[in-house]
């Protein structure tokens, strides 16, 4: 006989696990088995979304997911558990369920054994509702400062709603009868349920990304209060908040407000009154443009006849009679002030010629050279000096004599004694 092959050691831990030295299956799965098995039973809630109860059979399936995210867990839970409960719940109903996470081996698969479970309430969700709605105020996110103005006509409309469903109809129907022309860029997705929060920011996302869509309305035909939970979920809210499009809320309801409402750029009461709100009536803009039409025409026409009637008067007084009055007038002014002009400078000239002739005479009069003309003349020496004396003369001496037409020369002689000159010369001297 041969021997068995020696039995290969496994690794102790998955640290040391290598390609040569691998775990089976199996021991990963016990492993992982080994490792659940020491958690606690804990509470745990979410939303059913699938329940199997099939008569005769002890134990009740269902899939519990999160309200927020999709992400879900597998629970099984005993029939005398459902049956404990004063309603038995359905699809879509919020509970938490009190279970032990356990691992099946062989499927390789995680669920919860579930020990018991209750409904949430609807005063623990409202305080839930209340508290979050205050930490949003907090933070400012309902405040009118923030909300943006929805435009006059946008180009394009973003609809979020159920499909074929009434609330898509009253939008698209009521917009469209007021103004035809509008354009629609419509995503279907769930509206109730535990799908709803990632439908509703998935489409969101997509239309705030689309630069035509100007405005986005999110509508649905009201609910009951648990059908409008998804409304009030903190990531949809946050995320309308964030939208660069502005958003409107039309949820459809009139008691119950969900927190969509407040972080809205405006609130709705129902999908007709967001189609309302958000285009215009065309046959009332143009009721009002013919309106408004008519109102500058006819203030134009009393502007024209007001200034014609000013025109008219103008024209009526005595001076427009004859439109030459005016420069006729001024025109005497003128002359009357040139000829005054020319008076006064021609009296100033007369004067002043007057005054330079006087001049004139006078400077003749005290003129060296009017003496001259009477007779008198000027005796110079050689040097160019005046005679003034006859002492000044020399016997001999060569002088210059000056006389009105002209100048010659003289020579002096010895001038006689008393007693050489005759009786005659004598008195002549």
């Amino acid at each position: 006989m041969t021997e068995p092959p020696a039995k290969r050691s496994l690794p102790a831990t998955a640290r040391d696990t290598t390609a040569e030295t691998p775990w089976p299956v199996r021991t990963l799965s016990m492993k992982i088995s080994d490792y659940v098995d020491k958690m606690s039973p804990l509470w745990v809630e979410g939303q059913i979304v699938q329940l199997n109860r099939r008569a005769g059979m002890s134990w009740a399936y269902l899939t519990l997911r999160d309200t927020d995210v999709d992400m879900s867990l597998s629970v099984s839970i005993p029939v005398p558990a459902l049956n404990a409960l004063p309603a038995p719940p359905d699809a879509g109903a919020r509970v938490v369920v009190h279970a032990k996470p356990t691992f099946w081996t062989k499927r390789g698969a995680l669920q919860l054994e579930a020990r018991q479970i209750r409904h949430v309430g609807v005063g623990e969700l409202l305080a839930r509702l209340e508290h979050l709605k205050s930490v949003m105020r907090s933070e400012g996110l309902f405040e009118p400062g923030r909300k943006t103005p929805l435009p006059f006509l946008p180009a394009t409309i973003g609809l979020i709603c159920g499909r074929n469903t009434a609330a898509e109809r009253d939008v698209v129907m009521n917009a469209r009868r007021r103004w035809p022309a509008v354009r629609f860029e419509i995503r279907n997705v769930s509206v109730q349920g535990p799908t709803t929060v990632a439908g509703v920011s998935e489409a969101l996302a997509e239309l705030d990304g689309l630069p035509q869509v100007q405005v986005i309305v999110i509508a649905r035909g009201g609910g009951s209060f648990e059908d409008l939970l998804p409304f009030s979920n903190e990531a949809l809210v946050r995320a309308v908040a964030g939208a660069r499009t502005p958003v409107v809320s039309a949820i459809g309801h009139e008691t119950d407000t969900p927190l969509l409402d407040y972080v809205a750029d405006y609130r709705a009461s129902t999908p007709t009154h967001a189609a309302t709100r958000i285009v215009p009536d065309q046959q009332e803009e143009l009721r009002g443009l013919s309106a408004t039409h008519g109102r500058a025409r006819a203030a134009l026409q009393r502007r024209i006849t007001e200034q014609r009637r000013a025109l008219e008067a103008t024209m009526s007084r005595p001076v427009m009679a004859d439109r030459q009055a005016i420069i006729t007038a001024y025109r005497r002014d003128i002359d009357t002030s040139a000829e005054r002009g020319r008076h006064r400078v021609t009296t100033l000239v007369s004067r002043e010629s007057d005054r330079v002739a006087g001049l004139a005479r006078h400077l003749r009069a005290v003129s060296p050279q009017h003496t001259l003309e009477r007779g008198y003349a000027v005796v110079r020496h050689s040097d160019g000096a005046i005679v003034r004396d006859i002492a000044e003369v020399e016997a001999d001496e060569l002088l210059r004599v000056t006389v009105a037409r002209g100048d010659f020369g003289v020579r002096t002689v010895a001038a006689p004694t008393l007693e050489d000159e005759t009786p005659s010369e004598r008195t002549t001297r």
